[in-house]
């Protein structure tokens, strides 16, 4: 097994391929989140903006795989991070030690994470085949998302979840600068309200979608 190979099986080499991968799928989500907000302005606007993807079809082909891969890599280092620390501590005590030295945010992120695939295997097995073989040749992907919002369970269902990645966001981009070594008290605030930043535009923006076309369908628009 060479360095590089032994480096990244390391226990600091895993949460650097976290933070690494989890960086470039905020930046990934940041994309995302700007091609979302366009279901605001209409459904031709939306329309357009989504068949332009076709005349790219190879390079959004292999950005997808790419993206793929990042999901894979970090949700592999996620589990088994979350393994080998639940090894390493096998005994609970009544007192636990750990809570006065963890987040709450921190706690949860394995089970943060775990809704978050779960959610992303659903929207993949839904919107996003729909989007790509599900269509018969015709562009009407703004009625896809308006159809898909306007069940009620589908709505709540997505909003709960824009909350869960909120808070996983929140504290995997605060983690992923302190595993890079920007824990001080100099720039410690300026992360903090960054990635506290970026989780409440995420969940406000991505929630306001569902909330804005099952409002629509109720009042028949």
């Amino acid at each position: 097994m060479s360095w590089l190979s032994k480096s990244l099986s390391s226990s600091i080499g895993k949460k650097i391929i976290m933070a690494l991968t989890g960086i470039s799928l905020i930046l990934f989500l940041t994309v995302h989140f700007i091609n979302n907000m366009f279901l605001f302005f209409g459904k031709d606007g939306f329309d357009l903006l989504v068949s332009s993807l076709d005349a790219v079809k190879p390079i959004v082909r292999v950005a997808e795989f790419a993206l793929l891969l990042l999901f894979g890599f970090h949700i592999f280092n996620g589990i088994k991070l979350w393994l080998e620390n639940r090894k390493a501590n096998p005994v609970k005590y009544q007192i636990d030690g750990n809570k006065e030295n963890t987040t709450f945010f921190s706690r949860t992120m394995p089970y943060t994470g775990l809704i978050i695939l779960a959610f992303l295997i659903l929207h993949l097995g839904s919107l996003w085949v729909k989007f790509n073989f599900g269509m018969g040749g015709t562009h009407h992907y703004y009625d896809v998302v308006a159809t898909t919002f306007q069940s009620l369970p589908n709505a709540i269902f997505y909003v709960i979840v824009m909350l869960v990645l909120g808070f996983h966001i929140n504290h995997g981009f605060q983690s992923a600068f302190q595993t890079f070594g920007w824990h001080h008290k100099k720039y410690t605030p300026l992360v903090e309200f960054i990635g506290t930043a970026y989780a409440v535009v995420f969940t406000v923006g991505f929630a306001a979608i569902p909330i804005y076309f099952f409002i629509r369908s109720m009042g028949g628009n």
